[in-house]
C-alpha cells in the first residue's frame, strides 16, 4: 500500500527536475605552480578576471537526481538503464559515487566471469537470459563513436553441473524449469557423460545437466570498462567518495492494525573524497544502494533497520561481505579447449584459462569455515585440503597439477536467502536496492540495472518481474528457495 502510493509521485518528481550542478576548472601542472600562484592572486585584484583560487573538479555537483552508491558493474548498469530510458534526453542527472577507483577490491574484477542458465528460479533463469542477450550484442547497447568495438571474449562452452544420487530428481526439476524459461539444456547420463567428456570420472555422478547454448565466461573487466565509458558518453558524472551521511525527513503514520510507521525520505547524500577532511553533500531525489558487499552498510546509515526487532522498521539489509578464493593452475593433461565450467556435488568449480592449459577454480566454505572478511589474504591450505582433492577425483589429470597463482574477492552476500535485494524500501521511500547476489551479480547485472530502472522511472517491474527479490520478503520471512548457488 505504501509503495503503490509513492514510487510514481517520486519518478515524476524526479522526471520533473533538471538540477544543475558546480564544477570548477583544472589543476595547475608541477612546473607552473609560481605563475598559477601569481594568476590567482592577480584575479582577485580589483580589475582582475576572477577565477577559483581552489581546483574543485574532484569534488561532486551540489545537485544530481540520482546518486548511485557503488560503481562496479551493477551500479554502472543502474546509470545505463536510466540515461538510455529516460525521456526527454537529458532529463535526469546521474551520479555515480565510488571509493574504490582502481576497482583493486571490486567484486566484478574478482569473478571468475561466468554466465549461466542453470538455476532454479524462474527470476534468475529469466535475467540470465536478458543478461546473454545484452552480451552477445554488446556493441548494439555500449558502442561509442570513434571508440573501438568491445570484445568481452566469451566463451560459450556452456555449464556442466553434475549430481549425486541424492540430488538427481533435483537436478530434473530444475531442468524442466529451465526449458520452461526457454534455456536450452540437456540431462546426461554417467554413459553420455564419460563418452562427450572421457576425462571426468563419474564415480558418484548420477545425472548431469549441460547448458548447450549461452552459458560460458566473458572478461568481467571489458565489461566494467565498457559500461563505464558508455555511461560517460551519455553524460552521467562520477566522483570518487565515499558516502558517509544521508540526510532526510520523517513522516509518521499508522496502519489498519494500529502500527506505527515512519516514513522517511533522503534528501542529501554527504560524499566524503579522497584526500579531504570534509565531505560535500549533494541533494537528491533518488538513492540506489548498490554498494555490494558493504551495502549493508549504506543501508544502516540510511537507518535502515534501526527499530525494534520484529518490525519493519527493525529489519536490516542481511548483506555482508564473504571473502572466497580463486586459484589458478597448470596441468599439461588436463581436460581440452571443449572443457565446459564444470560444478562438482561437492561444489567445487573450475574451468579453463586461456589456450596454455591452464584453470581455474574454487570452492564456497561451509559456514564454520568463512574466513575473515577483513582482508584479501588467500589460505593456500584450504586449496590443498578442500579443493585439490576433489578436483584431482573428478579429473584424474588434475593429480599432477601445479599451483600458480591466486587471489580473493568478496561476495556480496545475502544471508537470508542468497538472492539479490532489488527494488525500493518500503519506508525509505526513495532509496532503491541493487545488491545481494551473493556471487551472481556480475552475469545479472544488465538484467537488473533495466529492472530497477523500470522501478524508478514507472514505478514498477516491466521487463521482468522481479516482485519476489523485494526487500519486504524479509520482514515477511518468504525465502526465495535458489538451489543452485556456487
Amino acid at each position: 500500500m505504501l509503495r503503490t502510493a509513492s514510487w510514481p509521485r517520486w519518478g515524476r518528481t524526479l522526471l520533473a527536475r533538471g538540477l544543475g550542478s558546480r564544477r570548477g576548472g583544472s589543476a595547475p601542472d608541477q612546473n607552473g605552480k609560481v605563475s598559477e600562484i601569481k594568476k590567482k592572486i592577480q584575479s582577485v585584484l580589483p580589475g582582475g578576471a576572477w577565477n577559483p583560487l581552489y581546483d574543485t573538479s574532484y569534488l561532486p555537483p551540489e545537485h544530481s537526481d540520482v546518486v548511485i552508491v557503488g560503481g562496479g558493474v551493477i551500479g554502472l548498469s543502474v546509470a545505463y538503464w536510466l540515461k538510455r530510458l529516460e525521456k526527454p534526453r537529458g532529463a535526469i542527472r546521474v551520479l555515480v559515487v565510488e571509493r574504490d577507483h582502481t576497482y583493486s577490491r571490486a567484486s566484478t574484477v574478482l569473478s571468475v566471469g561466468g554466465i549461466r542458465q542453470q538455476f532454479s528460479v524462474p527470476e534468475n533463469i529469466q535475467l540470465s537470459l536478458f543478461s546473454i542477450e545484452f552480451l552477445r550484442n554488446i556493441n548494439e547497447y555500449l558502442a561509442v563513436v570513434d571508440d573501438p568495438p568491445l570484445d568481452i571474449q566469451f566463451n560459450p562452452s556452456g555449464y556442466l553441473l553434475l549430481a549425486s544420487e541424492k540430488g538427481a530428481a533435483l537436478m530434473e526439476s530444475n531442468v524442466k524449469v529451465q526449458r520452461q524459461e526457454g534455456a536450452k539444456v540437456c540431462l546426461m547420463s554417467p554413459e553420455q557423460l564419460r563418452n562427450k567428456f572421457p576425462w571426468i570420472n563419474t564415480e558418484g555422478v548420477a545425472l548431469a545437466s549441460y547448458g548447450m547454448e549461452h552459458e560460458g565466461w566473458f572478461d568481467p573487466w571489458c565489461l566494467l570498462q565498457g559500461l563505464r565509458r558508455k555511461v560517460q558518453s551519455m553524460g552521467v558524472l562520477f566522483c570518487h567518495g565515499e558516502v558517509t551521511r544521508f540526510i532526510s525527513s520523517s513522516n509518521h503514520m499508522e496502519t489498519r492494525s494500529g502500527e506505527e510507521l515512519t516514513l522517511k525520505r533522503i534528501h542529501e547524500v554527504h560524499v566524503k573524497v579522497d584526500h579531504s577532511l570534509e565531505y560535500q553533500p549533494v541533494e537528491c531525489a533518488i538513492v540506489i544502494n548498490a554498494a555490494g558487499a558493504w551495502s549493508g552498510q549504506i543501508a544502516q546509515l540510511a537507518g535502515i533497520g534501526k527499530g525494534p526487532p520484529g518490525t519493519l522498521q527493525g529489519t536490516k539489509l542481511p548483506v555482508e561481505p564473504r571473502k572466497r578464493y580463486v586459484y589458478v593452475w597448470h596441468c599439461p593433461q588436463g581436460p581440452g579447449l571443449e572443457t565446459p565450467f564444470v560444478i562438482d556435488p561437492s561444489g567445487v568449480y573450475f574451468r579453463r584459462e586461456g589456450l596454455g592449459n591452464n584453470y581455474l577454480g574454487g570452492c564456497s566454505p561451509t559456514e564454520e569455515e568463512e574466513p575473515d572478511p577483513g582482508n584479501l589474504e588467500v589460505d593456500h591450505d584450504f586449496f590443498q585440503d578442500k579443493v585439490w582433492p576433489s578436483l584431482a577425483q573428478r579429473v584424474p589429470a588434475f593429480e599432477t597439477l601445479k599451483a600458480r597463482s591466486s587471489w580473493a574477492g568478496y561476495y556480496d552476500y545475502n544471508t537470508f536467502d542468497q538472492n539479490g535485494v532489488v527494488g525500493p524500501h518500503p519506508l525509505v521511500i526513495n532509496m532503491y536496492f541493487a545488491t545481494g547476489f551473493s556471487g551472481h551479480g556480475l552475469q545479472q547485472a544488465p538484467a537488473v540495472g533495466r529492472a530497477v530502472a523500470e522501478m524508478v522511472l514507472q514505478g514498477h517491474f516491466q521487463t521482468i518481474d522481479l516482485s519476489p527479490f523485494l526487500f519486504s520478503r524479509f520482514y515477511l520471512g518468504e525465502k526465495v528457495q535458489e538451489h543452485n548457488i556456487v
